[in-house]
């Protein structure tokens, strides 16, 4: 959820992505606000919680979108209030950008950046993220190995907190994560949120993909580099590694 007023913007939003969010005057997360509490009982709401949301000019939403009981409680709200969908529909053929773009009259075309304050020290590594949401979407662990041992760099692992990868590097903070990615040489990794990330950082970035349509979900820059290949546990590394041609890349 975010807030729009003339001076002061507040995002509102899920607890891992709080601290990538820099452009705002203010962040909280949604569990925090009692946000996901609001119309659970026949439309009620907090007057704590009514005066807070009153208190804007303009709310603007992906969230709850799907919730009927939260949509019809906003109405009784004394605020401009704007829903949007939060994932496109399975039909869609734009790109995601694009698609969440038009929902706002935004540009389109547009590649999604993320700006983080202070100097970070290069290291000269690649960093591998093996894992993404669904298994389907994943390389084969024992490829992504033998990747590793054959890239010029050294190689380090990543993983978020639930998955299990011994050598991995874990963050429970996206913010401390984006720092250390913004640091590395060449990112490789699936379809998943940490490759976004890491393409949104600017970091050179390889985006292996099978059964989601790049076309859709890749992200974008001229520093990405999409290889998709269908079924994916059939790719080979020597595809891979030469799309690792770190001289080469731009």
């Amino acid at each position: 959820m975010e807030s729009l007023q003339a001076e002061y913007t507040e995002v509102w939003i899920s607890s891992p992505v709080v601290p990538l969010i820099r452009f705002a005057n203010a962040v909280h997360s949604i569990a925090s606000t009692s946000l996901d509490l609001v119309g659970l009982i026949a439309g009620q709401i907090d007057p704590a919680m009514r005066a807070r949301l009153e208190s804007f000019d303009e709310v603007v939403s992906w969230y709850g979108a799907g919730r009927e009981e939260l949509r019809l409680t906003f109405q009784q709200l004394a605020v401009t209030c704007h829903f949007f969908r939060a994932l496109p529909p399975a039909d869609n053929t734009q790109h995601a950008a694009d698609f969440f773009s038009l929902q706002v009259n935004a540009p389109l075309g547009r590649n999604p950046r993320l700006r983080l304050s202070g100097n970070a020290e290069s290291r000269d590594s690649v960093v591998i993220h093996p894992f993404s949401g669904s298994s389907r979407k994943n390389w084969p662990l024992n490829r992504y190995r033998e990747l590793a041992q054959r890239l010029p760099l050294p190689v380090e692992w990543t993983a978020s907190p639930d998955e299990i990868l011994l050598e991995a590097h874990h963050f429970a903070d996206l913010g401390q994560l984006a720092v250390w990615l913004l640091e590395a040489r060449i990112y490789v990794g699936n379809d998943s949120g940490i490759t976004h990330l890491a393409a949104a950082l600017g970091v050179p970035t390889l985006a292996l993909f099978g059964p989601t349509d790049p076309a859709i979900w890749a992200p974008r820059g001229s520093h990405v580099r999409v290889l998709r290949h269908q079924p994916l546990d059939t790719l080979s590394v020597d595809s891979v590694l030469r799309q690792c041609t770190i001289d080469e890349w731009s």
